[in-house]
């Protein structure tokens, strides 16, 4: 496909706005993917279900008190200690279910960045925002029937719906309500596009807002043209740390303990919890992980996921250090020491592990070395004060490498808009959906920051694309 005009993109994002209050750059193409890239996303996706079919083995068997190994003893109570801490007892009780056991989220997102070794996974979410803007995208740049691109001709739709569909298997077109609380109110409208476009599909779908769910008769409904419709499956699109001001909470709950009711994806904290990946690195769980997940997505794990510690403030015996980064060449006694590392030593990330209002958007992310020495005591304070009811993630930070992409200037006057070739960073989010034990790779967003920004997420400088293909050579 040709490269798309600047007035027929800007046409577009007019008439469907995508996100409330959100603009971004604009180019003519769609991001460039190699075709090893792509198979390594591939591999990608079924390494990061397997780590959560781990996790879950983890939290299970350190809440029941049993052993993590074959052959040989290890107990690690405190695995659940972190992962529900600050966690109310209801949810705690839900995770723990047996209801619940073997369900993971339908959608899975890592945050990639591609840097000079290769990607490197910040995060894992399993409650990603920008399902409906990429398919929108997919559309726009490739409409359908470009094969180049990533999730072309609605597939990212079609297999968004299949993966919840599919937890329902005796319902022919069962009714999924694609629920967003006031907190992620900013991703609503593509969650609207989503559902107008499965309904297009003869799909019910349908996006909520949790006031509009009521119960009867031990079931959830919500009024349909003035007549009330059963909900078989809720997509919910809200964090955990939410729950509290989901209204109809108590109800869902209880149609979901009957049978009445799927909930996608599972309300389990210990899956929305980013110390999963300090976890993974954890010198005394080593062990574990590699019985519990495959040889070849262990070792694409351990390349991908940056080294990263839980800020635990538990006091140590003496002589004992901590297992952590550096300072000055020692080990750390305390994690206070880290406020004297020198800004080399200060390339390290923290940020809150989830359950709380600034665990999504990057609010909770403070750089070391992108800050100063004041700011960076005052983040390593904050989390440790926080502690007790909120863990925060220590990570290694992982540059992103500078890249070129082409960028539509913005226009001068009432010229044309004109191309030119931008310098910036690239995360990548492929978008995988869970299904028959599979999760399948079914489109990618790339956004392209300016090259000054050290930690990259969506804004007004940075430009949101689809992926395409590049032919092999």
């Amino acid at each position: 496909m040709p490269d798309l005009p600047y007035e027929t993109l800007r046409s577009a994002f007019s008439a469907q706005s995508l996100f409330e209050d959100k603009t971004w750059q604009l180019s003519p193409e769609a991001w460039p993917l190699t075709a090893e890239q792509v198979t390594q996303l591939e591999q990608i996706g079924s390494a990061c279900l397997e780590f959560h079919q781990a996790l879950e083995t983890l939290y299970l068997r350190s809440v029941a008190g049993k052993n993590l190994l074959r052959n040989k003893p290890l107990l690690a109570p405190w695995v659940a200690d972190y992962l529900d801490r600050g966690k109310p007892a209801e949810l705690i009780k839900h995770a723990r279910d047996p209801k619940n056991r073997g369900v993971f989220p339908t959608v899975l997102r890592p945050d990639l960045l591609l840097t000079e070794e290769g990607f490197a996974l910040t995060e894992l979410d399993s409650v990603p925002g920008g399902i409906g803007l990429t398919a929108f995208l997919n559309q726009l740049y490739g409409g359908e029937t470009d094969p180049a691109i990533l999730g072309h001709g609605g597939a990212m739709v079609e297999n968004f719906h299949q993966s919840l569909a599919a937890l329902r298997p005796n319902l022919r077109n069962p009714v999924i309500a694609i629920l967003v609380s006031e907190e992620a109110a900013t991703y609503r409208p593509e969650m609207r596009w989503l559902a107008d476009q499965l309904q297009r599909r003869g799909k019910r779908v349908f996006c909520l807002r949790p006031e509009d769910v009521f119960p009867l008769s031990g079931e959830l409904f919500f009024n349909s043209e003035g007549t009330p419709e059963k909900i078989d499956i809720i997509y919910r699109f809200f964090e955990l740390f939410d729950w509290a001001n989901v209204r109809v909470g108590a109800d869902i709950l209880e149609a979901w303990q009957s049978g009445a009711v799927v909930i996608a994806p599972p309300m389990r904290h210990f899956q929305e919890e980013k110390l999963a990946l300090a976890l993974f690195h954890h010198h005394r769980l080593q062990e574990f992980w590699a019985e519990s997940v495959s040889a070849n997505s262990l070792k694409l794990l351990r390349q991908l996921i940056p080294r990263s510690w839980v800020m635990d403030p538990a006091p140590l015996p003496p002589g004992a250090g901590l297992d952590g980064p550096r300072v000055g060449g020692r080990l750390l006694s305390d994690w206070r020491d880290l406020i004297a590392a020198s800004q080399k030593e200060r390339d390290l990330i923290i940020k809150i592990s989830g359950f709380h209002e600034t665990a999504w958007g990057a609010r909770s992310v403070v750089l070391g070395s992108d800050c100063s020495r004041d700011e960076w005591q005052h983040g390593v304070e904050q989390a440790l004060q926080l502690a007790p009811t909120n863990l925060h993630l220590l990570q290694e930070y992982r540059k992103p490498k500078r890249l070129q992409h082409a960028i539509y200037d913005r226009p001068v006057a009432e010229g044309p808009a004109a191309v030119v070739a931008k310098a910036g960073r690239l995360r990548l989010c492929p978008y995988y959906f869970v299904n028959g034990g599979q999760a399948k790779l079914s489109g990618a967003l790339a956004t392209f920051c300016p090259p000054d920004k050290k930690i990259i997420h969506g804004m007004q400088d940075a430009a949101l694309l689809p992926c395409r293909v590049l032919p092999l050579t």
